[in-house]
């Protein structure tokens, strides 16, 4: 994603018509594109990291691009959307746009890309809060934390206390700039040895939820596009 917080494209074709087609499109969708003519061009823009969306020119050459993609290792997921004239699914792709490609056809496959990237920012967007707070684990023993940051599936968390991978603990949560605190139960994922742990969503009342949804949307500041979606 880029410093304005547009989406960050990368697109690998060398048809000037598909080029041509899907800049115009992508532009309204406020998406930021780069074109890159080979295969090599695109992993050297892949592996900064801030893709939010590759769209291929399918051929051979294009192959090993989508395998690589899809490897453990690869950092970061991007949604993918294959560029065919043939209707046979390509393997890593999660979007298909049929050639020959139309401004109306490029509309619908880019509205759904974007209301997949639009998710996946959602779900691991990190919002920073600093807070520190008493919380309780499964076996009603306090453990002082600080929450340091917060989105749609889970906590940041820093103590100095000994957390272990399983461990469940609740506890209020003043989000800043709202009137109310929230109650999470949250499990731990992970911990590292100076103290930080990461934490997934157990349970949170409907109420509360509604307001971290909220406050969450407020917090996601995409670049809005020019094309009613």
């Amino acid at each position: 994603m880029t410093s304005d917080m547009a989406f960050e494209c990368v697109l690998v074709s060398r048809d000037p018509g598909v080029v041509c087609a899907l800049n115009r499109v992508l532009d309204n969708f406020s998406i930021s594109t780069n074109v890159c003519f080979t295969p090599s061009k695109a992993a050297d823009r892949l592996a900064e990291g801030s893709t939010d969306l590759i769209i291929v020119d399918y051929e051979d050459s294009t192959a090993d691009l989508l395998r690589g993609i899809q490897e453990p290792d690869f950092r970061q997921k991007p949604t993918v959307v294959a560029v065919s004239a043939s209707d046979q699914r390509i393997p890593g792709a999660h979007l298909m746009l049929r050639k020959p490609v139309t401004g109306e056809s490029c509309v619908q496959s880019l509205r759904m890309a974007y209301f997949r990237m639009l998710r996946d920012h959602r779900r691991h967007a990190r919002y920073a809060v600093m807070t520190p707070v008493s919380a309780q684990d499964q076996d009603n023993r306090s453990v002082a934390v600080t929450v340091m940051d917060i989105g749609d599936g889970g906590v940041g968390l820093m103590t100095r206390e000994l957390l272990a991978i399983g461990d469940v603990l609740s506890f209020r949560l003043l989000l800043p700039n709202t009137d109310r605190s929230i109650y999470i139960e949250a499990r731990v994922l992970w911990t590292r040895h100076y103290g930080a742990a990461g934490c997934e969503f157990l349970r949170i009342p409907p109420v509360d939820l509604g307001i971290l949804h909220d406050w969450l949307k407020l917090k996601c500041r995409i670049k809005q596009p020019l094309v009613e979606l």
